[in-house]
């Protein structure tokens, strides 16, 4: 049986990801709470102690700014949900989630949800990402749409980090080259 497209999904996961993994990889705590602007969504501790990142349903318009803390739990936190809806026994919700809040932690988690999604797409035929979904919104989707989803999610959001990180490197150097 052909693998055709378990390989094209596959590789588009590890390229998006090993992009965006490469992009944090020396990351500073410094950096991950940069606010570029006032007023960006982040990672922010409650009232009750437990930590937490903005999010609204649904988006605002225009989005607000966000920091890198923020870019990498989003990230997380929908490649765990994605996996817990689609594969898995479907009852976490976000309230549930543990978020992190550090950069080893937030990178261990969206590792974590990086290689939950990644075991599910090799154990699967191509036949099977026909087979329909749950997203954790209702609706369903193809097997392969939600691996889809996820590599395009990463490439979106690494750029943005990308951006954010020099955005950081230019404002904290006053625009002074290495």
């Amino acid at each position: 049986m052909s693998q055709a497209r378990v390989a094209l999904l596959l590789a588009a996961m590890d390229e998006t990801y090993e992009r965006l993994r490469l992009r944090i990889r020396d990351l500073t705590d410094d950096e991950f709470f940069w606010e570029p602007v006032p007023g960006c969504w982040t990672v922010y501790r409650t009232a009750s102690g437990r930590w937490d990142y903005h999010y609204a349903i649904p988006d605002p318009d225009p989005a607000p700014a966000t920091t890198i803390a923020w870019q990498i739990i989003h990230l997380a936190t929908c490649k765990v949900m994605y996996h817990e809806w689609a594969f898995g026994p479907a009852r976490l919700t976000f309230p549930d989630l543990v978020i992190p809040h550090t950069v080893r932690s937030a990178k261990a988690y969206l590792s974590r949800g990086q290689k939950l999604l990644r075991e599910q797409l090799l154990g699967r035929s191509d036949s099977q990402l026909d087979r329909q979904v749950k997203t954790n919104w209702g609706e369903t989707w193809p097997a392969w749409r939600i691996f889809w989803a996820m590599a395009d999610h990463d490439a979106l959001h690494g750029g943005a980090i990308g951006a954010l990180r020099d955005l950081y490197y230019w404002s904290a150097t006053s625009g002074q080259a290495r």
